[in-house]
Parts: structure tokens; sequence; C-alpha cells
């Protein structure tokens, strides 16, 4: 083997792990408007295939609308809020807590992706990233992509079950 071929193996095997949890397509949104939330779900749980995406809607995310994929079926868990937001001069008061795609099947091989539409509220706080919890179900085993920093630490892809997070940026 060339080092050339050496040297691209082993930066491949370094981004493996940081490449292997599920992540947010789009990596930053400004608080105070609507967020398309792209779930990207890169492989099942130690090759088995995955069967269902169960994500934590933090408080602050509002109006979420989760998108249909063909082959599973979408439910949503409502629940109260811990405040009232305004939502286009209503006031809402309770809403989606968590969304989960079940049903269908993603092979390991399989890359794939699960969408829905929020409102990051404007009292949320611009500068910090906001994380939503998934919990990825396969025929055999389970995928926690929970871990939340302590306030005020850095995001870190180096840990082992990471939750998918956005930067918050300032209002527009």
């Amino acid at each position: 083997m060339s080092k050339r071929s050496c040297l691209i193996l082993a930066a491949t095997l370094a981004a493996s792990p940081a490449a292997a949890h599920v992540t947010l397509e789009t990596k930053q949104a400004a608080v105070g408007s609507y967020y398309k939330a792209v779930f990207a779900v890169p492989h099942g749980c130690a090759g088995s295939p995955t069967v269902k995406l169960r994500v934590q809607i933090p408080e602050g995310v509002i109006a979420v609308k989760p998108m249909p994929k063909a082959g599973w079926t979408v439910d949503v868990l409502e629940g109260k809020y811990a405040s009232e937001y305004d939502f286009h001069g209503s006031k809402l008061s309770s809403g989606v807590k968590e969304v989960t795609w079940s049903g269908g099947k993603l092979p390991d091989r399989y890359y794939d992706e699960f969408v829905m539409q929020t409102m990051l509220t404007d009292v949320l706080k611009p500068n910090t990233i906001l994380y939503f919890p998934v919990v990825q179900e396969c025929e055999s085993g389970i995928s926690r992509w929970i871990e939340i920093p302590a306030e005020g630490a850095p995001h870190s892809h180096e840990s082992k079950s990471p939750a998918p997070g956005v930067k918050l940026m300032p209002k527009p």
C-alpha cells in the first residue's frame, strides 16, 4: 500500500466515528424563524436495520410538523409546554413533544433522512446549541443519540452518543 493510500485510509477511519451518529443537515438557524430539521441516519445498529426513529422536541421549539415518509408511519406525542409561546398572534401552551417514525426498514448499508418543519421561538438563546435527543431502534439493538454537554461546555463529536444539535444564531 502506498503512503498516500495509507494516509487516505487513516483519515477515513479517523473521520468515521464523527460521522457515525444521527446528525442535523443544517447546522445553524436563527431564533424566531422556521427551521427545517433534517435528521440524517447514516447506518443501523451494529449492522442491524433501523426500524424506528424517535426525536424529542426541545422546549422553545413549536409548530412542529413532521414530513410523512413512504413506507413509514409517523406519530406525534403532544403535551404541555413549560411556557406559553406567541405564534402569529395566538398563544400556544401545548404541542408536539416527540415525533416517531416507525414501521419502515432502513438497512444498515443505506442512508436516509427524516424531516420535520419547526418554529424556533425567539425566547431561545442565540449563540448556543439546541439539541434534539434521538433514539434509533433497530431490529436488533438501540442507539441512543441523547448526550447533551453541560451548559457552557463545548459540543463534542468525540462523545459516544451525541444528540444532534443546531447552533442558534441571533434573530435577523
